[in-house]
């Protein structure tokens, strides 16, 4: 079936409705290396450490084909390809050529969600009245990207994010793809349960002991039926295998931000230690709303992984907060869901950011009884950190029960900025 749009998959009445593009620049950090050697062009290459604990942190297709990909170790790729070429990472150069192409993503919206250095989201809602349909905006975005830094990108296009991540996958490398709403469901239905982000390989693998396989399977069953699987979750994971999704694009470009992150002297593996390590990071965070007055909007999660790719992921917090429970409960969701797709990551940075800050206005007389005590919490520890020090009081979600400090633990060796 083809999903391809024809350049008014949002005309007429359809005006009215979102449309998110997800841009995937294409095996991004081998590519710029095939650009910058090109005797390396159309050869089996890995972009990632040499050393005995190496491991991949870009492979360009012609590998991909041996199995190869990111986050794999070095050895094991080789292994499977002993004729690919590794180079070592460049990431100065990297980064130089992500800022052209961010640029290029300005020219067209400011609603840009950048989630690493080569991929971002973008709403081009309201471009489409000066610069034409969506379709028409993705393939001069592509263009642009060609014509200034000689890379292909993939696009997806939707009314939502999901559904415009998951099409950007689809027809790699320099891809195109619009799904049109009405044929979200057609295009999402014979997909496999692993392409909904956020359903990492043990979870698919438990979905599959039910005999479910693909989002069609996930989509249809009684929420009681996937209870086991997802608790609560379930309705709202149903909703996602429908292509169902209201998270706004938000914009990275935000001058007002306060934000606390840790780079570990040791790269951590465990989940709980990473739990630990973040809502310590969040309470932190929260301290400094509180101190300088502000309610955060918006939370942003940054993660870099042990090969140096630098992810985020961000959500809206409704109402805005400056409760570092709450803080803390909804960057703990979102890292969970990246380490459902990063299974098995070393993580070498964690950081907590606030955003679409408002100033705090005055207490809500009928507020709940659960903020009253969140916030008679958050004042007792900030005044006794404000008498003893900040080490002189922890939270027990920053306390992982750690038998072994030092191995694995990561402790910072950099603190907020």
């Amino acid at each position: 079936m083809n999903f391809h749009g024809t350049g008014t998959e949002f005309s007429g009445d359809r005006l009215s409705m979102r449309a998110v593009l997800h841009v995937d620049m294409d095996a991004f950090y081998a590519a710029v290396e095939a650009l910058d050697h090109p005797p390396l062009r159309g050869k089996p290459l890995i972009v990632g450490g040499l050393g005995g604990r190496g491991v991949v942190a870009a492979a360009s297709y012609e590998v991909r084909r041996f199995g190869v990909h990111s986050a794999m170790p070095v050895s094991q790729a080789l292994r499977r390809c002993p004729e690919a070429i590794c180079i070592e990472p460049r990431f100065e150069r990297y980064k130089a050529v992500s800022r052209a192409v961010f640029g290029i993503f300005h020219e067209f919206t400011p609603l840009v969600e950048s989630l690493s250095l080569d991929e971002a989201f973008l709403d081009v809602t309201h471009s489409r009245n000066a610069l034409g349909s969506a379709e028409s905006i993705a393939r001069s975005i592509k263009q642009k990207i060609l014509e200034r830094t000689g890379l292909t990108a993939s696009v997806g296009i939707a009314s939502n994010k999901l559904v415009a991540k998951i099409a950007s996958e689809l027809r790699k490398p320099d891809g195109l793809v619009s799904v049109p709403q009405e044929r979200v469901v057609a295009l999402l239905d014979p997909l496999p349960v692993r392409t909904l982000f956020g359903i990492g390989a043990k979870t698919a693998s438990q979905l599959e002991n039910l005999g479910i396989h693909t989002l069609r399977e996930l989509r249809l069953p009684p929420d009681v039926a996937l209870q086991p699987v997802f608790g609560r979750h379930a309705a709202h994971i149903k909703a996602r295998a429908a292509g169902i999704d209201d998270r706004p694009v938000i914009a990275d470009w935000d001058e007002k931000r306060i934000s606390t992150e840790e780079t570990f002297a040791t790269d951590i593996l465990e989940r709980r230690h990473l739990h630990a390590a973040l809502a310590q990071i969040a309470d932190r965070t929260a301290a400094r709303l509180r101190t300088q007055g502000w309610l955060a909007a918006t939370l942003i999660v940054k993660i870099r992984r042990r090969d140096f790719r630098t992810y985020t992921r961000q959500c809206p917090i409704r109402p805005a907060t400056q409760a570092s429970r709450l803080l803390a409960q909804t960057a703990a969701r979102l890292l969970d869901e990246w380490l459902e797709e990063q299974p098995g990551a070393a993580v070498r940075l964690l950081g907590v950011g606030a955003g679409d800050l408002t100033q705090a206005a005055q207490l809500d007389l009928f507020d709940i009884p659960e903020a009253q005590r969140n916030r008679q919490l958050d004042a007792a520890i900030d005044n006794i950190r404000a008498r003893f020090g900040s080490a002189a009081l922890a939270r027990g979600s920053a306390l992982p029960n750690r038998s072994d400090p030092g191995v694995d633990g990561g402790m910072p060796r950099r603190g907020s900025r």
